[in-house]
């Protein structure tokens, strides 16, 4: 089994190539990415739509890799499904890690797919030790075959399981220490679950340990008066904004990425969000400096 405190990502003598604040790379925006080369640090691919045999998607994507550093997100993982693992899916993703190279490869700790079928919605597990055991074995053999460190990212929920045992940061703080992966922590879905299932976001924030934490997300959510639904559609909202900053008092200044998936807005918007996260960030620096 690959040992993966040493990785290809940890062995590299280059320093981390990813600093700042980051966007999504979606395909309307490529003309202004190409064309301008905007001063943005780098770019998340969500590598789902990346798997095909070649075509134009991929050639943009190596011209932006040619300018950037890249981050590959993925949603079809299923690392908590009940299912085998999908090896055609983690051949082609592979495929595009070798041929790529991305600094961050990451998916969410959630189930997607059932019997084969996939369901196109990130579903919670429910926190209990006979999950945590079939996580990190799959989390295991997914970074031995990609010969890479993964991170996992937590998802916004809007039920719980009468089975779970314990909180979702110590669900996912025991999976973290015992796979060897890494956390993509997603300000926005804390915010979110948080405010659906009524528990303090800054004790998700301590419950996660300060060195795990790689990447984090920012997102926009709707109101819908009995819960907050997540769907990156949006500006990031204030109370978000308020725990980034909690986040960056805890954790310091890791590299954040602006999702905006629906009602999708021109790239100078995006832009322009990614520099309010980027303001906060230097401000945090300066003061902790």
């Amino acid at each position: 089994m690959l040992d993966t405190r040493h990785s290809r990502r940890d062995a590299a003598p280059n320093p981390d190539p990813l600093h700042g604040v980051g966007v999504g790379l979606r395909t309307p925006h490529f003309p202004v990415v190409l064309g301008d080369r905007p001063d943005i640090p780098w770019f998340e691919a969500l590598i789902d739509n990346y798997m095909g045999d070649g075509g134009l998607p991929v050639k943009n994507l190596e011209r932006v890799r040619n300018d950037y550093p890249v981050t590959f997100h993925g949603v079809g993982m299923s690392i908590g499904s009940s299912d085998p693992l999908n090896m055609d899916y983690l051949k082609r993703l592979k495929s595009l890690v070798d041929r790529f190279e991305p600094a961050r490869i990451s998916d969410h700790l959630c189930w997607v797919s059932v019997e084969g079928d996939y369901l196109h919605d990130l579903l919670p597990l429910p926190y209990i030790e006979e999950a945590t055991r079939h996580v990190i074995e799959r989390i295991q053999q997914v970074q031995d075959f990609l010969g890479r460190r993964i991170l996992i990212e937590n998802v916004s929920s809007y039920m719980n399981y009468k089975i779970s045992e314990m909180q979702e940061w110590e669900f996912i703080q025991h999976i973290v220490e015992k796979s060897g992966c890494d956390i993509l922590l997603d300000i926005n879905n804390v915010h979110v679950s948080a405010s659906n299932h009524n528990f303090d976001a800054n004790d998700f924030l301590k419950g996660i340990l300060v060195d795990r934490v790689k990447e984090f997300h920012l997102a926009g959510y709707e109101d819908k008066g009995t819960h907050l639904l997540d769907t990156h559609g949006e500006p990031v909202h204030d109370p978000v904004w308020t725990l980034y900053e909690q986040a960056l008092e805890r954790f310091g200044p890791v590299p954040t990425l602006i999702e905006w998936d629906n009602n999708l807005p021109t790239f100078e918007i995006l832009h322009a969000e990614a520099k309010k996260a980027e303001q906060r960030m230097k401000r945090l620096s300066q003061h902790a400096a």
